[in-house]
């Protein structure tokens, strides 16, 4: 009799699958307000993971970590008039409050432009204040109309940075430093998603921005997901904040800005990129627990045994967890590890005591492999670098093998069913972008034929990247 399957399966219900193994692996529940949720520990810890890779990137880059209320006063949006206009069917707003109707309503922060400007403009007063360059780990809100846990929910976690600089090619050139060296660099090497950086299209940027800059990745299913994104904010937030400084000549032009952030949702994209029937697949450098021990069974020697690989490979510096609940049947225990895509599963019982060996099963290769007690920490450092390679390559060959090279609309139509399309801009065009959102698929970003990110929309040549998107 072959057992039940914990998961739906990708294939049949792909949105069913996701919603399964966020629940059976222990990472989220529904809020009780519609569109929120609670990170629950396994979850939170895996996010903790994303914010410490993301944290040293950014401080790497020379932006320190600031903190702003949550609570923005409505006239602050209201001058800038675009990003408002981009942001009003999201807002949350506070109209009373201590019993009474307030003066003037306040906004839940759905971003931070605005008041990152107000003070912004009063921290900077000299070309020598430049650059100024923050960042801050908060919630927002955005009313969503369609929620989904960790891909588009009322209230997320993220990081934002806002900064200000003399000219408009520091602040690009700094945009572009984030995007490549903080989010990209991290995608790829921590998370072993294949992003693809890329400039939005003007239809696709950001409310208020001069240019997006974006990182876009291929989930399982073939749609996109837009990562993290870098905006040139020009002078646009300057103007209306009155950002201003002295420069050496003593004139006081306006500044320039940029802003960027990266959220919980890319949770859901790891979920998504290298999630199987079984459950997660968490790439080794991004686990929170890279190995757990596990007793099959108890026994003489057995709990020693453990304790002290335990301890050997902690010293190794492996994050690693002992699995003792010997009460609960192995095989739930083994079937729960794999829900939650631990890479390395180390298996103990009597009879590996006797035989001085151990089981090494590995959740991304699929293998069990006995193993001498003596060899076990070379093993599991060989095993863990081996399997975040194999998942990064596995996620390109999947993504290269769903993108295809069009030439007509229709074609990239066709071919958004079931990956990306890859389609001339100069064939496009903005009235061809506009067409295929009649058929819910976008332009996830531009590039140059050679791959790189392009300074504006009017270079010749430039490649449109087309697909449906969460």
């Amino acid at each position: 009799m072959s057992r039940a399957a914990v998961l739906t399966s990708q294939v049949s219900d792909f949105p069913r699958w996701y919603q399964d193994v966020v629940a059976k692996a222990q990472l989220a529940d529904n809020g009780p307000v519609r569109g929120t949720m609670v990170i629950r520990p396994y979850g939170y810890a895996i996010w903790e993971r994303m914010q410490a890779e993301l944290d040293a990137r950014i401080k790497d880059a020379g932006a320190q970590n600031a903190y702003f209320p949550l609570f923005i006063p409505e006239s602050y949006l209201q001058r800038e008039a675009e990003h408002v206009e981009g942001f009003s069917p999201e807002l949350a707003v506070v109209t009373h409050a201590g019993g009474k109707e307030l003066e003037e309503p306040v906004v839940v922060r759905p971003t931070s432009e605005t008041i990152f400007g107000e003070y912004m403009a009063k921290w900077v007063q000299s070309y020598r204040d430049l650059p100024l360059l923050l960042n801050q780990w908060a919630n927002v809100v955005r009313w969503e109309l369609r929620p989904r846990v960790f891909l588009r929910t009322t209230e997320f976690l993220w990081q934002e940075g806002h900064t200000v600089h003399a000219t408009q090619a520091d602040a690009a050139a700094y945009a572009r430093r984030i995007l490549h060296e903080t989010y990209a660099a991290m995608m790829v090497d921590v998370l072993a998603i294949p992003v693809v950086p890329g400039l939005k299209t003007p239809k696709e940027r950001f409310a208020g921005a001069a240019q997006t800059l974006t990182c876009e990745a291929m989930m399982r299913d073939g749609k996109a997901l837009q990562m993290g994104t870098s905006h040139e904010m020009g002078q646009n937030f300057a103007r209306a904040f009155d950002i201003r400084f002295l420069d050496a000549e003593g004139e006081r032009p306006y500044a320039w800005t940029t802003s960027w952030g990266a959220s919980t949702r890319m949770v859901g994209g790891l979920i998504m990129t290298h999630g199987d029937d079984a459950g997660l697949r968490i790439p080794p450098r991004l686990a929170a627990t890279q190995v757990v021990v596990t007793l099959v069974k108890a026994g003489e020697g057995v709990a020693e045994l453990a304790a002290g690989l335990v301890g050997d490979l902690r010293a190794a510096g492996v994050r690693v967890a002992l699995d003792d609940q010997v009460a609960v049947a192995y095989g739930r225990r083994a079937v729960d590890w794999e829900l939650k895509g631990v890479p390395v599963r180390i298996e103990i019982g009597p009879r590996d005591v006797s035989a001085g060996t151990v089981t090494v099963v590995r959740r991304i290769q699929g293998t069990k492999t006995p193993t001498p007690v003596a060899g076990v920490v070379a093993a599991v450092g060989e095993a863990l670098s081996a399997d975040q390679a194999a998942l990064l390559r596995e996620a390109e060959e999947f993504r290269d093998s769903r993108t295809v090279d069009v030439e007509t609309i229709d074609e990239a139509t066709e071919a958004s069913a079931s990956g990306w399309a890859r389609i001339p801009w100069s064939v496009l065009g903005e009235e061809g972008e506009a067409k295929l959102a009649e058929s819910a698929v976008t332009v996830r970003c531009l590039v140059r034929p050679d791959g790189s990110v392009p300074e504006a929309e009017d270079e010749p040549d430039l490649i449109a990247i087309v697909g449906r998107s969460y």
